[in-house]
């Protein structure tokens, strides 16, 4: 069976149910802005940069920013988003089974998260860290998703070929990154109306579910030799 040379999973939305903290945490950030965004506002930041969410927050309440401005929002997300975590972060049912299976089966995988460093850890350990050969961070690239920057890193450090890695995200963002790095993508939609870029295949097209609870190792390699010819 055609196996992949190397997974990278994107984490918030992918292997932990943060997106609907990181939603409670972006609203908290709009508001401070003074003006709560919308559903469709807040969809244009998922699987995004901070430095993209302030942006948008700001340009939704008419707010020019300073220089001084982002260092002061950042900590104050973060630290919202942090003691979220701390609260209410899950993995999300299936998967550490599933990452067990292909650990057993020496699968490299890296975990290539948008979120930076000091925030991700605490999610990084919630799932396990020592299912993964390494960890990425969006502070710990020149340019985050959707810049394949992340994911040319992961194959570097995974010494593979892209086109030989497949990549599990959630977003839209998450899965143009990927693409553009060369890389095999299956999307796991937050949204049933969330694109699906040219090029990605969504999980319920190949396995009729919208999720990996009861996916195997299996599974996996079926997907992979299935999405990648």
């Amino acid at each position: 069976m055609k196996k992949p040379l190397a997974i990278f999973w994107d984490m918030d939305g992918t292997l932990t149910d943060s997106e609907p903290l990181w939603e409670e945490a972006t609203y908290f950030l709009s508001e401070l802005l003074g003006k709560r965004l919308t559903p469709e506002q807040r969809q244009l930041t998922v699987g995004s940069t901070f430095e993209n969410t302030l942006r948008i927050c700001a340009e939704a309440a008419g707010v020019e920013l300073t220089p001084e401005d982002y260092p002061k929002y950042q900590a104050l997300t973060f630290n919202k988003t942090r003691e979220l975590f701390a609260e209410r972060l899950e993995v999300f049912p299936g998967i550490q089974n599933l990452l067990t299976q292909l650990k057993s089966d020496d699968m490299a995988m890296f975990v290539t998260t948008n979120t930076v460093r000091h925030v991700a850890d605490s999610a990084i350990d919630t799932v396990g860290r020592h299912f993964f050969v390494d960890t990425i961070c969006g502070d710990e690239v020149a340019e985050g998703k959707p810049a394949p920057d992340m994911y040319l890193e992961a194959a570097r450090r995974a010494g593979v070929d892209p086109a030989g890695a497949l990549v599990f995200e959630d977003s839209t963002t998450g899965m143009r990154a990927a693409l553009a790095a060369g890389c095999q993508v299956i999307g796991l939609p937050e949204h049933a109306q969330m694109e699906i870029p040219e090029g990605a295949v969504s999980i319920e097209k190949l396995s009729g579910n919208k999720h990996l609870d009861g996916a195997t190792a299996a599974d996996v390699y079926d997907w992979f030799a299935r999405i990648s010819g």
